[in-house]
């Protein structure tokens, strides 16, 4: 069982920064894939990014690409997402999830912290 936590989340001005972190509970961290949702309103969850075990692979969707970065620390059992140059449309709730290694399956999941983006 793993259990995910998010902050970080505010309210920023367009072109701001803004970093998140997920606390995870559990020896097996370092065994799971981690990856960042979002759900902005009216509309349906979908994929920011994602981690593998070692963090040595990342994945990110063309909406962030270039402008979010995704990292991890697995002796802290944390995972963060660096969020550059926001825009108005980054605005949703954002979540942590895990999934077993090497699957798509993210199986836990935080209960999201909110990012505003005003123009």
């Amino acid at each position: 069982q793993v259990q995910l936590v998010e902050s970080g989340g505010g309210l920023v001005q367009a072109g701001d920064s803004l970093r998140l972190s997920c606390a995870a509970s559990g020896r097996t961290f370092s065994s799971y894939m981690m990856g960042w949702f979002r759900r902005a309103p009216g509309k349906e969850r979908e994929f920011v990014t994602a981690i593998n075990w070692s963090g040595g692979i990342s994945y990110y969707a063309d909406s962030v690409k270039g402008r979010f970065t995704i990292s991890r620390d697995n002796p802290k059992n944390t995972v963060y997402l660096q969020m550059n140059s926001l825009k108005p449309e980054d605005t949703a709730v954002y979540y942590c999830a895990a999934g077993p290694a090497g699957t798509n399956n993210y199986v836990y999941w935080g209960h999201g912290t909110q990012v505003t983006v005003s123009s």
